[in-house]
């Protein structure tokens, strides 16, 4: 049986879901009290976990682990925090589990709470892509096309970056309103993934801004897929009364940084746009 305060603090523990599998164990470990959520987290075994050791609801990957966190409960040391274990599921298969331990009243054992993780994993990753994507297009963004130039330039990948603007698009804005802004920028989106390469991966890195990533092509092969575009586009008219619609495009080959490689990317769209607008600019140092 548990004493009243016992009962009241495994409340508490489990109020926030009732899927958290929460227990209570002696000094030794071995589990005298348990909710009823073992089925819920699919743990090895089926029912009742009362009378098992702590150490069969983990993995023995993880054994020293909860065992450490055990004999810190029941010496009435403050807990580290959730810790993550691994699991065997019934099926076999094997699935984290957040674990948390807390000494019981007179350090007579321990209280534990078990949690999946999957439901915040999948949060996180929910999280993680709606900060990495432009909502519009639902191209990555900014901030993924930096990190994605980064990653190819550390790890020595030869190729190109190709930026691309919508010529006069604050016209466009002023003139038709965003909505019709908007249905341009989701056309020359859908133009930008038409016309490249599966492999070449494409954002919307400002207002009327796209970058491309074109890994391990030659500068004749990236200069010809963005005239390519850029031809097309001239071609485009999404709806805006009778005004045609073009985009300018600087080129640079991947430099020594990130950084690097969009400043010679910038100064060449500059170039295009100097030099009257619908065209490609090489950067300099192709020169």
């Amino acid at each position: 049986m548990i004493s009243p305060g016992e009962a009241s603090a495994l409340y508490r523990l489990v109020a926030e879901s009732p899927t958290d599998l929460v227990i209570k164990t002696d000094r030794t470990g071995r589990i005298v009290h348990a909710t009823p959520a073992t089925a819920g987290l699919g743990l090895a075994f089926a029912g009742d976990p009362v009378g098992r050791h702590l150490l069969e609801l983990v993995h023995p990957s993880c054994s020293e682990a909860v065992l450490a966190e055990h004999s810190a409960a029941i010496g009435g040391h403050d807990a580290s925090g959730w810790l993550e274990v691994l699991a065997v599921a019934q099926d076999g298969a094997e699935r984290w589990l957040e674990m948390k331990l807390g000494a019981l009243p007179g350090l007579s054992g321990a209280l534990g709470i078990f949690r999946s993780i999957d439901d915040r994993r999948a949060l996180e990753d929910r999280l993680f892509v709606a900060a990495m994507t432009d909502p519009l297009t639902h191209l990555t963004n900014r901030e993924a096309f930096v990190r994605m130039l980064g990653h190819l330039i550390d790890n020595g990948a030869g190729g190109h970056v190709a930026l691309f603007d919508l010529d006069h698009f604050r016209t466009i804005n002023l003139r038709h309103g965003h909505s019709g802004g908007d249905r341009v920028l989701i056309a020359f989106a859908r133009l930008l993934q038409s016309l490249l390469r599966a492999d070449d991966i494409v954002s919307r890195v400002a207002g009327g801004t796209f970058g491309v990533l074109l890994p391990e092509v030659d500068a004749a092969t990236a200069h010809a897929a963005c005239a390519r575009v850029v031809a097309a586009m001239t071609e485009l008219n999404e709806g805006v009364n009778d005004q045609r619609l073009t985009a300018s495009a600087g080129v640079a080959r991947f430099a020594v940084s990130a950084d690097a490689t969009l400043r010679e990317a910038e100064l060449a769209l500059i170039a295009a746009k100097a030099r009257g607008r619908n065209r490609v600019e090489r950067a300099r140092r192709w020169h």
